[in-house]
């Protein structure tokens, strides 16, 4: 979804007659229903008047198209600005620049990892270049549009306020400054130069709105990055049953495809190998290009997950693999063809904060998906508010019209070197 929409020379005038933050603000309004704070308006103003600025250079089209506020499918991750057009060779590109408020930051020793005033006191945050890079990552791992139509992406972080860059292009981060320059305050000419190199004809194919309703699939390359990972590694082979809950799975996703929806209920308690089955479907369904994620309450078993299979691959790549089980809110019916859900038995009614979003996360992931497996442990149940039980899955996928399969592991597996398993 696109915040704001418009060419380059309608942006200008919106900016240039102080009509911008206006003009976003009913648009937030409009398509997220929610009212936007003072401060969130200001900084709008600011780095917008910073945009305008660098977009004022003439060899920068007028029918190029800006997007404001692109929120990346899947995630809750956004694009500041989108500046879509013809390079020089008329490839459809699409410049995505981060922007920062900062006007400051600190080096530290950690890849990638910048220290930075922010929300009130200093933090450890993504260098805004790796970010910008990432974001343009994660569309082109799940967007076949842009990937087929080949599509450019082009990113770049603007630090506006920041009068110093010392910080922030030393060379322990040249690696991500090189994929995303990054420009602060007197670089502004500069930033207009790389807008210009990369935009020098307009968007006259409408990229941003094919990139808006692009089809989502996983490509080909986080498939095979994936699978390598496991191949040949003991600490992810299946046993007994094991391998048959997973050809289960496997057989009752592809089924979900063109069938009635399923939901596959896997009951087992710790040490029966759940975690191991469910990061093997998380490979598979990738290489066969479904549009999977595994769901938990809890982070812990999440970020285990991620672990394993970051390998060489930077996390940014399988990050979009993991959500917590409040993600699903808003999802439309049978946007995934596949969710895993582990430790189904800590599930909620409610979801948000506040406990104040949503009817039931239960019936929510079985109706974002095609095919949903639930791995239950119902002695597990720790809290009064964790409602997660075979009757209940089991009433919701009736209640959805979805098919129910149940299997059990039973056997106590020995974890040789590191044990995937987290409840």
């Amino acid at each position: 979804m696109i915040v704001y929409s418009a060419s380059k020379a309608e942006f200008v005038e919106h900016v240039r007659f102080n009509q911008i933050e206006k003009v976003i603000e009913e648009e937030v309004w409009r398509k997220l229903k929610r009212k936007t704070p003072k401060s969130e308006i200001a900084s709008w103003k600011n780095s917008l008047q910073c945009m305008f600025n660098a977009l004022l250079d003439q060899g920068i089209p007028p029918s190029a198209g800006v997007a404001i506020e692109y929120t990346i499918p899947l995630t809750n991750r956004r694009v500041d600005f989108i500046l879509t057009g013809k390079d020089a060779a008329r490839n459809d590109t699409a410049i995505i620049v981060e922007l920062k408020q900062w006007s400051e930051a600190e080096v530290t020793d950690k890849d990638a990892i910048v220290r930075t005033f922010l929300n009130g006191s200093i933090r450890e945050v993504n260098h805004p270049s790796y970010q910008a890079w990432s974001y343009s990552a994660l569309i082109e791992d799940y967007n076949e549009t842009v990937r087929e139509e080949r599509i450019g992406l082009q990113p770049c972080a603007y630090l506006h306020n920041m009068d110093s860059g010392l910080a922030i292009n030393d060379s322990r981060y040249s690696e991500h400054t090189e994929r995303a320059p990054v420009y602060i305050s007197s670089d502004a000419k500069k930033l207009s130069d790389f807008l210009r190199r990369n935009i020098r004809y307009g968007d006259s194919d409408n990229i941003m709105y094919r990139i808006e309703h692009g089809v989502i699939k996983p490509s080909k390359g986080l498939a095979d990055a994936l699978a390598s990972m496991l191949r040949g590694n003991r600490e992810f082979i299946l046993l007994d049953e094991q391998k048959l809950v997973y050809e289960t799975a496997l057989e009752l996703a592809e089924k979900g495809r063109e069938n009635p929806k399923q939901t596959f209920i896997v009951k087992g308690g710790p040490g029966t190998g759940k975690s191991v089955v469910a990061i093997n479907l998380i490979v598979e369904a990738t290489n066969r290009e479904m549009l999977t994620q595994f769901v938990s309450k809890n982070a812990a078993p999440r970020e285990v997950f991620k672990a394993r299979l970051t390998g060489t691959m930077r996390k940014t790549h399988i990050d979009n693999l993991f959500r917590g089980s409040g993600g699903y809110t808003d999802t439309e019916n049978n946007f995934f063809d596949l969710l895993v859900v582990d430790e189904a038995h800590r599930l909620n009614e409610k979801s948000g904060l506040y406990g104040n979003l949503g009817e039931n996360q239960i019936k929510e992931l079985i109706t974002s998906a095609r095919t949903s497996i639930f791995f239950i442990d119902e002695d597990q149940r720790v809290t009064l508010s964790d409602i997660g039980t075979v009757e209940e899955i089991q009433y919701f996928a009736k209640q959805l019209g979805s098919e129910i399969t149940v299997l059990e592991l039973s056997s106590q597996f020995r974890c040789n070197g590191s044990c995937l398993e987290t409840s």
